[in-house]
């Protein structure tokens, strides 16, 4: 591990707030940021951008959540049920996944993704309490850990921004609460594969705690203001961002040439 010069010190620290902020306002890790920079601005491998980039988003995942689930207690029940099947699921998809062609899958994953949130964006005049409405019983959301794992296993990310849609548009919760479930959901797939990443050496500790160390300062304002914001505004944010991460991901190949 190499320490930073102070310039790049300061970089990574305002990097990891910004990071943190967003992450706890919608309840993500911010890592489908967080690896595209460091491959681009420290010139990091594909594997090392995103084992480092575990490295930050752990410590900001665990604190989301616990913030979360002070304001909104969930089912603990429920919870761990989610997190063991994403668990599972990120493990076997990523196990299959090794052998398919990654930029295919990016771009389908892009795809999908702006298909949700333009359903997201098309129900924004509909009353709230018909988007409040729950079609599925609660019991069986724990079915959603396998769908927004295998998205962890595919590309490492992506499994609170799947996750979250259907916690409010199929079982009819709040936008808060289907925040702190899909955390629930990423969390402990993020702790896996950290430590994965790490017994492989593919984690750079002197670029990934200082941005952890910038999370932890903001996650908790990001938080905060998730739960000052009114649902039908959470709901247009969390649409607007899926979108754009999803033309990201399918204009990053373009742009980087």
């Amino acid at each position: 591990m190499h320490l930073l010069a102070i310039p790049d010190l300061l970089a990574m620290l305002a990097l990891g707030a910004a990071l943190g902020f967003f992450g706890g306002l919608f309840g993500i890790g911010g890592g489908i940021i967080a690896i595209p920079f460091l491959g681009l601005a420290l010139g990091m491998t594909q594997a090392l951008a995103q084992g480092t980039s575990l490295a930050m988003m752990v410590p900001i995942l665990l604190v989301g959540w616990w913030r979360y689930t002070r304001r909104h207690p969930i089912p603990w029940r429920i919870a761990i049920q989610i997190g063991i099947l994403a668990s599972l699921a990120t493990w076997l998809v990523a196990y299959v996944a090794t052998s398919l062609n990654s930029e295919v899958l990016r771009s389908v994953f892009a795809v999908f993704l702006i298909v949700l949130a333009l359903r997201m964006l098309a129900k924004r005049k509909a009353p709230v309490g018909e988007q409040g409405r729950a079609r599925l019983d609660s019991r069986w959301m724990p079915l959603v850990g396998l769908l927004g794992g295998a998205c962890m296993g595919l590309l490492g990310v992506g499994g609170g921004l799947v996750a979250t849609p259907f916690f409010t548009g199929v079982f009819g919760q709040r936008q808060t609460v289907a925040q702190s479930l899909s955390l629930a959901l990423v969390t402990p797939c993020s702790m896996v594969a950290l430590m994965t990443y790490s017994s492989a050496q593919q984690v750079d500790w002197s670029v990934g705690l200082p941005l952890a160390v910038g999370g932890l300062l903001t996650v908790s304002t990001g938080v905060a203001m998730a739960h000052r914001l009114p649902e039908r505004t959470m709901k247009l944010a969390f649409a607007w961002m899926i979108l754009v991460t999803a033309l990201w991901l399918l204009l990053k190949p373009v742009l980087l040439g």
